[in-house]
């Protein structure tokens, strides 16, 4: 099917955003406005919308009206460049930042438009004719010169409902999986919670709590460097060893900083208090590695094994006592040896540490199994979702 393709200045007002700068911090005429951060895939997020000052003479140029579509201009992230969002005025009187391009449609069906700048930024198509380095940008110029399709107003609304019909599956399908999702989640904290059995010990006496090193300039690498963890290795999921840096080490410090098979490190400090604490166990795969200070070295001693450590730190209990003791400081929450020496846990027999630990590998690996194919259907959503729109815009959904 052909359609009338013309640029899209033809066919609507396109407008970049007022910059915003420090004078627009106060006035008599302060207004909300959204910027790109309030643009999501599913719509405009409204959760948090900021103010600035925005004359009479400022809003006539700068006011959303219901039927507007505002597009981010420029994203470090290029999947993200061009991504639109409709406006409905659903916090009445507000403006627009220039990190956003707003559209004014004059004889598009908004909705039609906005699905099919929804297609160029999944197809990539928008990115690819962005420019900069680093950060990309769309550029008012470039989208006003777009290439847009103009169909009967008709047709395009019989495109949208067709397209609203199928996509309402598909969210049903993402709220699915999201659930799905959740309920692994929950899986895996009902395990870990169930190893909190046994007397409660002091971690000082079960175990050797160490600091690592200082990242300082006598520390360049030279004649003496080793490898040196850092707190990007250590995710809430495991280690990640990708990116390894090296450290200059002096007389005595390897035998006292070497990483064990087993050791739990700790991450020190975070700015959010649901992370604090998080850890995995260092599983010995590269020789004479040592740490940096903002990791904490938790070395199970006998009668405690390594892997019931993890499981029991890493339980919701133990992850609540860690966030009481840790301070917090202009938003940053801290541990520190002397504070982690202030925790118990609970220790078991070796048998049964070995039970529960069997029991947390099962639920980890059932998750793992589910987790995957959660992955692989969401990225078969995706691609559904993309192929569906392009084939509305092709003119196949109604042809």
């Amino acid at each position: 099917m052909t359609w009338p393709v013309v640029p899209l200045a033809e066919v609507a007002e396109v407008r970049l955003g007022r910059q915003r700068s420090p004078r627009h911090h106060q006035g008599d005429s302060m207004r909300p406005y959204i910027r790109a951060a309030n643009v999501t895939w599913t719509g405009l997020d409204l959760s948090d919308v900021k103010t600035m000052n925005f004359t009479d003479g400022e809003m006539a140029t700068y006011r959303m009206e219901p039927g507007d579509i505002v597009l981010s201009e420029a994203s470090g992230s290029p999947g993200e460049v061009g991504k639109p969002a409709l406006w409905s005025g659903e916090i009445g009187e507000c403006a627009f930042q220039n990190t956003l391009i707003r559209v004014r449609p004059w004889v598009h069906d908004p909705k039609f438009l906005t699905h099919y700048f929804h297609f160029l930024a999944l197809d990539g198509q928008f990115v690819k004719h962005s420019r900069g380095v680093g950060i990309h940008h769309i550029g008012r110029a470039r989208l006003a010169s777009w290439p847009t399709p103009l169909p009967q107003v008709e047709e395009q609304r019989q495109i949208v409902d067709l397209l609203e019909d199928h996509l309402s599956r598909l969210d049903a399908a993402d709220a699915y999986l999201d659930a799905s999702r959740r309920r692994l989640l929950a899986m895996e904290r009902s395990a870990l919670a169930n190893c909190r059995d046994g007397e409660l010990r002091p971690l000082a006496d079960v175990t050797a709590i160490q600091g690592g090193i200082q990242k300082q300039q006598k520390r360049a690498p030279k004649a003496n460097a080793f490898p040196f963890l850092r707190v990007a290795n250590v995710t809430a999921r495991g280690l990640e060893l990708d990116d390894i840096h090296q450290v200059e080490l002096f007389l005595g410090e390897l035998d006292r900083l070497r990483l064990q098979n087993g050791d739990l490190l700790v991450v020190e400090g975070n700015g959010s208090a649901s992370q604090i604490g998080r850890a995995a166990i260092w599983d010995g795969s590269i020789d004479n590695c040592v740490h940096q200070n903002h990791l904490i070295r938790v070395r199970p001693l006998e009668g405690l094994l390594p892997e019931y450590l993890e499981a029991v730190w890493n339980s919701p209990l133990n992850r609540a006592s860690l966030t009481e003791v840790a301070s917090s400081s202009s938003g940053l929450h801290t541990l520190s040896v002397s504070k982690l020496k202030q925790i118990s846990i609970p220790v078991p027999s070796l048998d049964r540490q070995r039970e529960l630990v069997d029991d947390v590998t099962a639920v980890r690996e059932a998750v793992a199994r589910l987790g995957a194919g959660i992955g692989n259907a969401a990225a078969q959503r995706k691609a559904v979702h993309r192929s569906l729109l392009a084939a509305a815009f092709s003119g196949r959904l109604t042809g």
